[in-house]
């Protein structure tokens, strides 16, 4: 089904920039030693989980050990992937001018290069938000994830699709930005990928090597504990990533839109594709950390550098003003949006019937409530 959204009208979306630039340079400019004080205890944290999960493991044989070991190791990667590494490279605390927590400088505990990652999201992702066309995290080039995606028989493997890219989603988000869809149909060439071939060789081949050979092998008799409870806290960190990712994304009630409707777009239009092209995940503050505080994906799109621990704080001003202006802020508990999401992939998975193909959004007509902004 499509979803149908508010159109505002040119002074509503100028007022909603002005509104939200001022919440940005208030943020910006209250920043300080309690936000790097919080992150430092957050990263120490997490080497603390790793090193209680390496020396759990080296005593995997014993069933209690491994349990435990795989269960620090798990939180570790957790942490590194969604609350430091993601966080980080947004830029978030380049501010503080620590190296450690530089944006260009951070590598992170999973295949994909970060010189990558940030190329593939923090611009092309955050950048063309839910834009058919411009946004390849809109189905990873694999999935058919909105209503305007055209549909082909290979869709109707959506469901296997998905299950398999949650278990390996280090290696689907590493293989991203192959184009794999564009290899496939010739309009990019092998060759052209041999570059960023060779710098996902090389992180892979670092990262597996790592967890499956060097730990093990280092842990002597307990090498087939570690094997598995590295394996293990990898699918798990796949897992927990894959599912809040999604979450943040696609449930039902997510809007997309076309490379015509946003062309000559202004920051005011740019801030309302954000708000509606995301969704959030209600929850207490130990889930939020280990969301990575993209539990707030809605704020996070609307200030992707400002540091994630400050979006549970302006959340309730945010959500003021998207009902002031008549936009949903489409947000539930995980349990709500998981099932919404994979409901969505099976719904997706079939050729859409007369009644429910996507009628576009032209000549929508405002919403009551954001024409009285006005």
């Amino acid at each position: 089904m499509a979803t149908r959204i508010p159109r505002l009208t040119p002074e509503q979306f100028a007022a909603l920039g002005r509104e939200l630039d001022a919440l940005r340079r208030e943020l910006a400019g209250d920043l300080g030693e309690q936000d790097a004080a919080y992150i430092r205890r957050v990263v120490t944290a997490q080497q603390r989980f790793e090193v209680a999960g390496r020396a759990l493991l080296w005593a995997g044989w014993f069933p209690p050990a491994w349990l435990a070991g795989t269960a620090a190791l798990s939180i570790s990667k957790i942490l590194d992937n969604m609350e430091i590494g993601h966080n980080v490279m947004h830029g978030q605390y380049d501010w503080m001018g620590d190296p450690a927590l530089n944006s260009k400088m951070f590598e992170w505990d999973t295949v994909c290069p970060a010189e990558q990652w940030r190329h593939t999201h923090n611009y092309v992702h955050h950048t063309f938000t839910n834009i058919l066309g411009k946004d390849r995290d809109i189905g990873y080039g694999l999935l058919r994830m909105i209503d305007a995606q055209r549909w082909r028989p290979y869709y109707l493997g959506n469901p296997v699709y998905a299950f398999v890219l949650m278990l390996a989603f280090e290696w689907g988000v590493m293989l991203h930005d192959l184009e794999i869809e564009k290899l496939r149909t010739g309009r990019k060439s092998w060759a052209e990928t041999k570059g960023l071939r060779r710098r996902m060789w090389h992180k892979g081949v670092k990262q597996a090597l790592k967890d499956y050979v060097l730990f093990p092998v280092l842990s002597g008799p307990g090498a087939l504990a570690t094997l598995t409870g590295n394996a293990t806290a990898n699918l798990v960190r796949n897992l927990w990533a894959f599912s809040i990712i999604f979450c943040g994304h696609f449930p039902e009630g997510v809007a997309d839109f076309t490379e015509q409707e946003c062309e000559e777009e202004t920051r005011g239009q740019w801030y309302y594709r954000q708000m509606l092209g995301s969704s959030n995940i209600e929850g207490g503050k130990l889930f939020h950390l280990v969301a990575g505080n993209l539990s707030f994906q809605i704020e996070h799109h609307l200030f992707p550098d400002i540091p994630a621990r400050r979006y549970q704080e302006i959340a309730p001003r945010v959500r003021e003003i998207s009902d002031r202006y008549g936009l949903r802020y489409n947000t539930g508990p995980l349990s709500r949006q998981v099932g919404s999401v994979w409901k969505k992939i099976f719904r997706l998975a079939l050729p859409p019937s007369r009644k429910t193909a996507p009628a576009g959004r032209r000549g929508q007509r405002v919403a009551p409530e954001a024409a009285r902004v006005a």
